[in-house]
């Protein structure tokens, strides 16, 4: 079956998904540890500036300079110290105030005396704020200043300018693309991993390829142990009939015998009335039934001679069928009355209806969806691997449109396929 293609591997394909999924977790990562890092400035600066009117505030020589009630005295001895303290703390200024707002110290000079630009506190209480002053934008902290006695007698408000805290910030973007880099860095070599891996081994097959290559897999398998089991069968019917023959109880040989030949011509009629059928899938039928009657299972089928072509390759007819006969004889073998029952018949649209139902315990209405998952089984694994076949039915399946259901009471998974002329024309 063909499948359109942009030329590119698998092993390409899971290295540009890989790829990409590195580049946006590190994009993501970026934008965390920008916006984390935006955080903390601002609340290092909110913190700072906090810590530092608090001091000033309770400091003793700011407190004696505004109880004393001289503006300019208290200029003349507190402007030098709160530029001190502004260098020191790393701050952009530090205003001390009267207790109604007229400035006593200022960066800018030509501002002292004039109304402080901020938030003043209706009653003495601390308080942090964005504003935007004669600096500019500012994350500042107002702190009262308190007579000993108890009244207010001025504010101190220390501040940062939001340009300062944009500053800090780009001054870490190298750190945060470094770490960005790394990621990415990481996230490629994990890349050229997979690739290599996938290529050892898948080669250089497209997606479509390569589910054919499982399909094919699948379909030797599932056909090679059925007709396994069919000559084996076989050949222990011919061990007894030979040994019977040798002890001269040739009837009992030859009823042996024609019971083989009957058994596998009832299903070798349904199969062949079928006028748009398959060979292998017949073949298929054939070894299963040999299969199930090893394990102690009622095989039933039923094909209606009117079912159409199928719009599947013969490799994944073979696969699909298989998968699904082989999942319904695991489930089939946990119960006391064991029986698998196939059925192959028109759709009313044209297509093909196919059934395989089986007397198991059932799937759970909640893990309907899972159990076509990839990796996805109940089973521990074996020497065959696990979790492939149901998986591959519903690619398979829905790659020519059709659906795949299941139902309970009994357990039966469902195929619907559209009709091979509508196929050929979606293709």
């Amino acid at each position: 079956m063909a499948h359109a293609s942009d030329g590119r591997s698998t092993a390409s394909r899971v290295f540009v998904v890989l790829l990409g999924v590195a580049v946006v977790i590190g994009v993501l990562v970026a934008v965390f540890l920008v916006v984390e890092a935006q955080r903390a400035i601002r609340a290092e600066a909110e913190r700072v500036t906090a810590a530092t009117a608090v001091s000033l505030a309770a400091a003793p020589d700011v407190v004696s300079a505004l109880g004393a009630g001289d503006d300019d005295a208290a200029t003349r001895l507190l402007e030098p110290y709160a530029m001190t303290v502004v260098e020191d703390a790393g701050l952009d200024f530090i205003t001390v105030m009267t207790a109604d707002g007229v400035r006593v110290t200022h960066p800018d000079l030509a501002q002292i005396g004039g109304r402080y630009l901020g938030t003043i506190p209706s009653t003495p209480r601390t308080l942090t704020e964005e504003f935007t002053g004669t600096l500019g934008p500012s994350v500042r902290t107002i702190v009262p200043v308190l007579d000993p006695d108890g009244p207010l007698i001025g504010w101190v408000a220390a501040g940062v300018t939001t340009e300062a805290i944009s500053d800090t910030l780009i001054r870490r973007l190298p750190l945060t693309l470094g770490i960005t880099l790394g990621l990415v860095a990481l996230g490629a070599c994990g890349a050229l991993i997979a690739r290599r891996v996938t290529r050892r081994i898948a080669g250089d097959l497209p997606p479509g390829q390569l589910r054919d290559a499982v399909s094919s897999y699948e379909s030797i398998r599932t056909l090679g142990e059925a007709l396994r089991a069919q000559t084996h069968e076989h050949g222990n019917r011919m061990h007894t009939a030979v040994a019977l023959l040798e002890l001269g109880r040739s009837d009992e040989a030859i009823e042996i015998l024609t019971e083989t030949s009957r058994q596998s011509q009832s299903l070798v009629d349904q199969v062949t009335a079928r006028r748009q059928g398959d060979p292998a899938v017949g073949a298929l039928l054939l070894g299963k039934a040999s299969q199930a009657k090893e394990r102690g299972i009622d095989w039933r089928v039923r094909i209606d001679p009117e079912t159409p072509r199928s719009p599947l390759s013969t490799v994944d007819s073979v696969s699909v069928l298989g998968n699904l006969v082989d999942n319904a004889m695991d489930a089939a073998a946990e119960s006391d009355d064991r029986w698998v029952g196939v059925s192959l018949s028109p759709a009313a649209d044209g297509g093909i209806v196919l059934e395989v139902s089986d007397s198991g315990p059932g799937v759970p209405s909640d893990r309907r969806e899972q159990i076509f998952q990839q990796g996805y089984s109940t089973k521990p694994a074996d020497a065959q691997g696990r979790g492939i076949g149901l998986a591959l039915v519903r690619s398979v399946v829905t790659g020519v449109g059709g659906t795949v259901t299941v139902g309970d009471q009994p357990t039966t998974f469902r195929v619907v396929l559209p009709a091979a002329s509508a196929r050929r024309r979606r293709s």
